[in-house]
Parts: structure tokens; sequence; C-alpha cells
């Protein structure tokens, strides 16, 4: 059987597994201390109708950062080499604009800021996708919500930059 680094051919690196949890974890709870939908400014924002009610973010999130653990996870386990570490510097680059869109919106009070800063996001999902396709197609399949949601996000973003 071939292996990868020492490991059977598509089996899952745990020690990875572990560090995408961690990440993820880490990224949700840096996130969760920007958001703030209780502030002045948050609560004056002029919002379309269309905007979920506060509880669904949390729900969502929680399943998309689940979905993320899992697909870095499947990913980075069957990568090899430069691509592996291309892989790992991409998720981190995502995860980082990820969590960063939060400080923005809701610290920075910038909602123009963090709609240009999601297109990075957005962009770096995908770009996800098509590279982790090669080496999982699961986990690549496993970022089509996340991608989903990143465009909603975009749409909800600048909907409420444009309008405030």
């Amino acid at each position: 059987m071939t292996t990868v680094a020492g490991r059977r051919a598509g089996a899952i690196d745990w020690r990875v597994a572990g560090v995408a949890v961690a990440v993820v974890i880490v990224v949700s709870l840096v996130g969760g201390l920007a958001t703030d939908t209780d502030s002045d400014w948050y609560r004056g924002l002029d919002r379309p109708s269309f905007q979920p009610p506060g509880a669904a973010f949390g729900i969502v999130w929680t399943a998309l950062y689940a979905l993320i653990a899992v697909s870095i996870t499947l990913t980075v386990s069957r990568a090899t080499g430069a691509e592996r570490r291309a892989l790992i510097g991409l998720w981190a680059a995502n995860l980082l604009v990820n969590v960063a869109w939060t400080w923005i919106f809701f610290q920075a009070h910038s909602p123009v800021a963090a709609g240009i800063e999601i297109l990075v996001l957005l962009g770096s999902t995908l770009a996800l996708i098509a590279r982790s396709a090669p080496w999982s197609r699961t986990g690549a399949l496993l970022l089509a919500p996340y991608a989903l949601w990143g465009a909603f996000a975009t749409v909800l973003t600048w909907t409420i930059a444009l309008s405030n």
C-alpha cells in the first residue's frame, strides 16, 4: 500500500485533526469576542429585512466550523510536500481573514472595510475548494456551505454598508 508521510494513502492524520479542531475553536472564540450585537452602533444600523435572526448565526457558524475542521483534516492529511504547505498557508490565511471580518465590522464599525474584506474571504474560500479537490473531493465539497454562506454574508455586508 502506498504511504503518505509514513501513513497509509488516504488515512486520516489525527494530529492534523486535533490541530484543525483547536484552530477552529480559537477562531470561533476570537470572533465571538468581537461580536457585539447589543451595541448602540449595531442596533442603530439600517439592516435588511432578509437578515436572519441573531440566533441563526451561532447555529450556522457552529455547523460551518465543524465542516471546516473536517475539510482541513481530510485535505491536509492527504496532501504532500509543497502542496501540503500551500494548503496549510491558504487555510491559515482564510481563517485569519474569517476572524478579521468580525473585528472590522463590529469593533472598527466599518461595514465598507468589512465589505471589501469579505470579498477576500470569499475568494480564499473558493481557492480552498479548488486546491482541496485533488486531495479530497469530500473535503472540497464540505466547503460548499461555507462558500454559500460567505456569498450570502457578502450580500448582507454590502447591503448594510450601502444603507448606512
